[in-house]
């Protein structure tokens, strides 16, 4: 190859490092990566290998009662969040989106003086009561999802 010729000495003496490396490793070769892609054993048998653990499984459940108290929850306490209350949803069509205008009436799934749905980030956390202070909406908590249950429902 050409490339090889044009190589200098320090760039030469860095590819046999890498090669002297990756043969200490025991890392498969390129007929292992061959017969790999065409679906068949290697040539050679590889050095036995560790299990791989894949990402997000689920660590093993511990005994402990999971608590707020802790030197990791620190770290979170300054994250902002958005918090919003659901009085209702409803699904409708395309169709009759677009034909709303000032004054139409969407029919929600729930029943007046029923109680709201208080989400942060989309997740559940309390039910509450709308009430009026100083001429402001605002809810009162009725039901809280107790903090345990809260930080399950975070994983």
């Amino acid at each position: 190859m050409a490339d090889e010729e044009n190589t200098s000495p320090e760039e030469q003496a860095l590819a046999d490092e890498w090669a002297a490396a990756l043969a200490e490793a025991g890392d498969a070769g390129q007929d292992d990566i061959d017969a790999m892609l065409a679906g068949q054993a290697p040539a050679q048998p590889s050095a036995p290998r560790a299990p791989m653990e894949e990402f997000g499984s689920v660590p093993p459940p511990s005994n402990l009662p999971t608590s707020l108290e802790g030197p990791n929850l620190d770290v979170i306490l300054d994250i902002p969040v958005s918090i919003s209350m659901e009085v209702g949803n409803t699904d409708i069509t395309i169709r009759n989106l677009l034909q709303l205008n000032q004054g139409s009436v969407i029919e929600l799934d729930r029943l007046a003086g029923e109680p709201l749905d208080v989400l942060v980030n989309g997740t559940l956390i309390a039910h509450g009561e709308v009430v009026v202070v100083n001429e402001k909406f605002g809810i009162r908590l009725t039901d809280v999802i107790s903090p345990s249950e809260r930080i399950k429902k975070l994983r």
